[in-house]
């Protein structure tokens, strides 16, 4: 399913906040997982972000990391989503996974992890031109708080080559501009 970033449909189309449904949010940095997961947390979900989990250690940009901190930090806070995730799955609680879910080995590995603990996934890939996200970094980087980690346009090119689209995963496509 696609349809455009201001229509009501992806939304009104996501259930309303249920026992044991995990929206997994996917799309390169910028494309706006975060703003997503914000309207989905305004409906009743538990928001779940590893930039936010990092931001709270560290306390300012993990972009300011050494690339080998930066993913030793990745990693553990990504453990502790994943902790606190079995919980609140657990509890029955509607959670959104607010990550970047770049590739499909992660992807698959967390429908595992969901179904294996009897809940449901739903996949939201927002799809952004290349133009969409360097217009929306470059105000992003501007910015500073745990939602806005600096992405140069040299890592955005990386993480462009690097991405692997969600194709024939059951994802829910939205399109950005």
């Amino acid at each position: 399913m696609a349809v455009p970033e201001n229509s009501d449909v992806p939304i009104g189309s996501l259930p309303a906040p249920q026992p044991g449904v995990v929206v997994m949010m996917c799309g390169l940095a910028g494309s706006g997982k975060t703003t997503y997961a914000r309207r989905l947390e305004a409906r009743g979900y538990i928001r779940l972000s590893v930039d936010e989990i990092i931001w709270r250690r560290i306390g300012h940009d993990a972009a300011l990391l050494d690339p080998t901190e930066h993913e030793q930090h990745q990693a553990t806070a990504d453990q502790e989503l994943q902790e606190e995730l079995i919980r609140l799955m657990a509890a029955r609680q509607p959670v959104v996974l607010d990550k970047s879910f770049w590739n499909r080995a992660t992807r698959d590995r967390y429908k595992a992890l969901i179904e294996g603990h009897g809940s449901t996934w739903i996949l939201v890939y927002l799809k952004a031109d290349p133009d969409t996200l360097r217009r929306r970094l470059a105000i992003r980087n501007a910015q500073d708080g745990p939602s806005s980690v600096t992405v140069s346009p040299e890592l955005l090119d990386r993480y462009l080559m690097s991405f692997e689209e969600p194709r024939d995963e059951g994802e829910h496509t939205i399109l950005q501009s």
